[in-house]
Parts: structure tokens; sequence; C-alpha cells
């Protein structure tokens, strides 16, 4: 990609560069799809998980690759089912085909029919569960309920509530980012090109995403599509924003629209460079973790991140070059006019210089009080807690939990060898927690055993129960391995704490180094590191709050902690760097405090639209349909909102007034030596 200076050389390179950017860009849509990769595991983790092994084993045994599908009937109002609904219900399965006898709880309420479902990929799958449930509803009798649930039918589900669900985002998020523009700028020409270059970035990076993670072999699906799409569209209009702002400031000052704009972008390469390369370096971190989820939302962010960058100094410039100082019609502005855009700011920074000490008690009482939300926290989903909307296979899973032992929609699965089959059915009957133990396939080598569970899978009583089978087989024999529904949860919760515990320190490394080298000072870096990380806190246990006595979410999904932490620090310590840049660049001329309520003054508009609209942009996370992708977006947007509104705009300007020059410690920007 040819750099900015040659970019913008003159219209007619510019217009070549941006056609040229357009070319590349519809070859990349163009590409054919590939296969996207299989998961290596449900969970998404390696065999060093004993739940994946488990998975893995199961494979030799016979009809491995069969689901089971739960058909649950009930009658509405807690009715006791008649024998003729009972006949219906053995006439049903008769129908259906193979499978264990309908089964009738003691209460007489609800009976559970088993169906083996052959093996088939994911559209097979959904075809039969779909098939099934129209059987289901045309057999049975008028005033009796039934659900089809299971894992195939949570699959289905869970795949289901997806459909469209890109197109709605794209849709949500273009509207808000349309808005949000139109409100900043008034220009017609300020919407449309910014938002043209922003959705052709996204679209590319989509593209690009699902050639990348074939590559690497890892699968994709709706989270990982739209934690990207959303964070693809905040991070290049936040990085257009801060561009066109400092164009508009340059056009104030000469008649010459090309000159502005060079330095327009020679002077936001630098924040947009550190900022992006700060998320980059903090996704690459993100490789790290031990799921393909978190590592394919790594590879398509770092993707989308790096195109964004190339838009926001390469694509946009160009696009601005072509239209020229009109793009601003009707509020073109002209060498000598007045900047009517920072006074407000200016007037902040003034009250917050006079009684600086006073301001910073006032932050960190209030955001140590949002922190205290954090106390209580409850993290761990349960399979049927994933949804915001419940889809049939979760009705049909309570519906039996209240008639049937919890586990009975997914059994623990055990596999050991067939000699010790006595001893495995004894000693896993004996732990607490267990309602039954059934024999399963076997081959010469190798047996399984389906033990059902009496609380839900992926509960804690399950977390427990699991963790007391595997204590107790392992006495019976190291080869005997506990996987299935609850083992795979546990194992997945046990990934999230090693991930935060690895991640999370490696991620505020690298921001300190990168501020560090942006702001070539230590005591900075260590003062914005450590605000971000206080504003992490406080959005977090607010955001808890919302979660907990607004919203009804039972708990926190396990990732998390782990991927608002990733935006927030490095997305946050990028207003930071807006801000601080600019702030050194005045302190060399005008000292410090001095130089810090220009900065404020210059980049408050800027920063604050960019932080509004990143954090409405997350908040659009909420159309999807998972409790996951809406708890992120709430954190992220409050988080982005206590960044924007009270860390940037009062505590990071209140500690270089305070400190004064020392603030830049060991370096001294300012170069008449003198403290202001």
């Amino acid at each position: 990609m040819p750099g900015p200076r040659s970019v913008l050389r003159s219209r007619w390179v510019a217009g070549l560069v941006l056609l040229g950017s357009l070319a590349v860009a519809v070859l990349a849509l163009l590409l054919p799809s590939p296969t996207p990769a299989e998961p290596r595991s449900s969970t998404g983790l390696s065999t060093a998980a004993e739940s994946a092994r488990v998975e893995q084993l199961r494979e030799s045994l016979p009809k491995a690759d069969e689901s089971t599908a739960l058909i649950v009937v009930s009658r509405a109002g807690d009715g006791r089912l008649t024998a003729q609904d009972q006949a219906a219900v053995q006439a049903l399965a008769r129908s259906l085909g193979s499978g264990p006898p309908p089964q009738l709880a003691e209460n007489g309420q609800v009976a559970l029919v088993i169906l083996p479902l052959p093996a088939a990929d994911e559209a097979g799958t959904e075809r039969q569960v779909d098939d099934l449930r129209a059987k289901v509803r045309e057999q049975l009798p008028a005033g009796v309920e039934a659900q089809v649930t299971g894992p195939p039918a949570f699959t289905t589900d869970l795949t289901r509530v997806f459909d469209g669900a890109d197109v709605r985002l794209l849709i949500v998020t273009a509207g808000v980012v349309a808005v949000l523009l139109l409100l900043t700028y008034r220009s017609p020409g300020l919407v449309l090109v910014p938002l043209a270059v922003v959705a052709l970035t996204e679209q590319v990076t989509t593209a690009l995403s699902e050639q990348a993670l074939a590559l690497f072999g890892l699968p994709g699906g709706g989270q990982v599509t739209g934690i990207t799409s959303v964070l693809v569209f905040g991070a290049t209009t936040d990085y257009a924003l801060l561009l066109i702002a400092r164009y508009r400031e340059q056009l104030r000052g000469t008649d010459d629209a090309l000159a502005a704009l060079r330095a327009a972008v020679r002077r936001v390469a630098e924040p947009v460079l550190a900022s992006g390369g700060t998320v980059i370096g903090a996704l690459g971190v993100l490789l790290l973790a031990s799921t393909e989820t978190l590592r394919g939302i790594a590879i398509t962010c770092i993707i989308g991140i790096a195109l964004a960058m190339c838009a926001g100094l390469v694509v946009l410039p160009a696009a601005l070059a072509v239209f020229g100082r009109g793009i601003f019609w009707p509020f073109v502005p002209r060498v000598g006019d007045a900047a009517r855009d920072g006074k407000v700011w200016g007037r902040l920074g003034g009250v917050v210089a006079r009684r600086p000490v006073l301001v910073l008690v006032a932050a960190a009482i209030l955001l140590a009080g949002c922190a205290a939300g954090t106390f209580g926290v409850r993290t761990g989903l349960a399979q049927n807690e994933q949804f915001r909307v419940e889809p049939e296979s979760v009705q049909g899973a309570k519906v039996l939990a209240d008639a049937f032992p919890a586990g009975t929609t997914e059994p623990v699965v055990v596999l050991g060898p067939p000699s010790a089959a006595a001893e495995i059915t004894r000693v896993a009957g004996a732990v607490d927690g267990v309602a039954s133990v059934r024999p399963g396939a076997r081959t010469a080598e190798l047996a399984q055993y389906d033990v059902v569970l009496t609380s839900e899978p992926g509960s804690e009583q399950s977390f427990q129960a699991v963790r007391e089978l595997r204590t107790k087989l392992d006495q019976v024999g190291p080869d005997v391995l506990v996987g299935g529904g609850a083992a795979e949860s546990l194992d997945l919760q046990r990934a999230d704490r090693r991930d935060q515990l690895i991640v999370i320190p490696l991620v505020l490394l690298l921001v300190g180094a990168v501020l560090v080298a942006v702001l070539r000072s230590l005591l900075a870096p260590l003062l914005l590191l450590l605000t971000v990380v206080a504003s992490f806190f406080a959005s977090f246990g607010l955001s808890w709050l919302i979660f907990d006595h607004v919203l009804g979410f039972p708990a926190l999904d396990g990732s998390v902690v782990l991927l608002s932490f990733l935006f927030l620090v490095a997305l946050g310590v990028d207003y930071n760097i807006f801000l601080s840049t600019r702030a050194r660049e005045e302190a060399a001329t005008q000292g410090t405090r001095a130089g810090m309520r220009t900065a404020l003054a210059v980049t408050g508009g800027v920063i604050t639209s960019a932080g509004l609209l990143l954090a409405a942009v997350f908040a659009v996370l909420g159309v999807l349909p998972l409790i996951t992708l809406t708890q992120v977006g709430v954190i992220v947007c409050v988080g982005v909102l206590l960044d924007t509104l009270l860390v940037r705009t009062v505590v990071v300007p209140a500690l270089a007034f305070l400190l004064g020059d020392r603030f830049w410690w060991p370096a001294r920007p300012v170069v008449r030596g003198t403290e202001r």
C-alpha cells in the first residue's frame, strides 16, 4: 500500500489510489468461500483437556456419530397425562423408530421419548430436528405440549438464532454510525464517504477472515463474526473521526486543501498507528488462549484492525483528497475561521486545573464505588442459561428437569476398559449427585457408561459431581476418563481461568511498553495504565449491577472477563494516546499544564464523539441472541463511556495539572525549560 504522503500528491493520484483500493477490496470479496474448518472438540479445547480426550476416544465406538434427541411431552398447566395421552406418546415412539420405551415421570405429568439420530453434518442435523419437531406436533392430541431437546436440538437452536443476525448487526451498526456522524459533522458528505469506507472495510475483513480461519484450521461462527464486525466498525470510524477533525483544524490555516490533508495525516499517523498497534498486540497475546473461539476472534480482529488503519491512513485520505474542501458542505471551514468546538472542553480544563486534587479524589471515589459492584459476581452460565430468549430446546430441558434428573438432557460420559465395568458402575453410582449409571456402546478395548446427574449440566453442582467422579474413578484406573457436557463445561471454565492468568498480565505489559515508546516517558504510561485498569474494574462492577438487578442474568460467561478486559484496555488506552500525544506535542512549546489544556480543548470534541460512537457500536451486540455477546457489549460500552467522559476528560488532565513537567518523567518536553 502506498504511504500517506504519496497518496496525497494530487487529486489524480488520490483518485487512482482510491480506485486501486476498491479493486483490491472487490477481489477480496470475490474470493471463493473456503471450506470451514471443523472444531477439534465441542469446546474447542485440545486433548490436553480430559473431556476432549473422551470425545476423541468415543469416535472408535460403534455408532459414535449418532446423537440423541429427547422429546419431552407434557400437558399445559402442569396437568397429569391421561391414559389417552400416554397411548399417543407410545404410538409416537413406535412411529419414530428405534429407541428405548417412553418413560413416564413419577408425578405423571411428563413423558420422555429418547430417539437416536443418525450421523449427519450440521445442515443435516438441522433438518432432522426440524422434521422431528413437525412430526411430533402432528401426532400428539390437542392440549398436549411437546418440545424436542437434547444435544442436537441445542446445536440447531444455537445455529438458528444466528440466522440473519449478521445482516441485522450490520444494518443496526451502520445506522448507529450514520446517525452519530451526522450529529457530529452535520454534513451528508462526511456521513456517506466515511460510512462507505467503514462498511467496505468490514466486508473485506469478513472475506479475508474466512480465508485466514480456514488456513489456520480454526472454526468461525456467529460469536467470532459479531465481535469482529463491531470492533472493525468502531475502530475504523474512530480513526476517521480523528483524521477528519485534524483535517478541519488544518483547513482553517491554509487555502491548500491537499497541504492541509497531508499535514493532518502526518499528525494523526502516530496516534493511529500506536492505537492500532496496541490493539493488534493485545489480540496477538489472545492467540495464547486455550480455545479455538478465542484464537479465532484474535485472528479475525487482527485482520480487521490492520485494515482499519489502512482505511484511516490511506483509503479515507484518498477519498477526502478527491472531494476536497467541499466534503464539509454545508459547513465548509475557511481560512481564519475561529474554532468553535473546543470552548466547552477548554472551560472544563480550566476547572480541573484549579482543583486537580479535589477532582482526583472525587473521581477515585466514583470509580471505587462502581468497582464495588464486582463483589458477589457469579460466573459460569449453565447450558440452559445461554440464550436471552429461550428456544424450544431450553424450554424442553427445563420441563424435563422438573420431572426427571436434570442431567438427563446430556449425561456425563465415562470411558474405561470393559473389564472394569462392575467397578466403574459401582464407584460412579456411589458419587453424590449421580442419579443413574447406564452401560453404553463398547468394543473389546473400550466401554462407555452414561452417567445421569441430578443437577443441570454446567451448574456448580454438576461441576462438583464431575470433580468427585474423576477423583474416585482415577483410583479404578488411569485409563478411566470422564467427559460429556458437564465435564466439558468444567474443563472450559478451567481453561478460561488459565487464560486470564496468562493473557491479562501480558496485555498490561504490552500496552505499557507501547505507551512508553509513544510518550518517551515512564511515569505517564504507568499512570495512564492505572487509569485504564481502574476504569475496567469500575465498568465491570457497574455492568454486573445492570446484569444482576436490571437484566436478570444468572451469571457471567467465563470468557466475558477476558474478552471485555482485552477490548477495554486496548481500546480504552486509545483515547489516552490521542490526548497524551497531542498534550506532549503542545507541551514542547507551552509547558505541560498549558499544553494539556490546549490538548483537551482541541481533542475533546473528537475523542468524545469517538468514544460515544464506539460505546454505541458495542452496545449493538445486544441485538444478537446470546447472553455472552450481550455481556461483552454492555461491559465494553460502559467502560468506553467511563474512559471517554471521566478518565480521559477529568482524571488524566488532573494528573498532568498536578504533576506538571514531572508527568513526563524522566523526559522534559518543555524546550524553554520553564514550568507552566
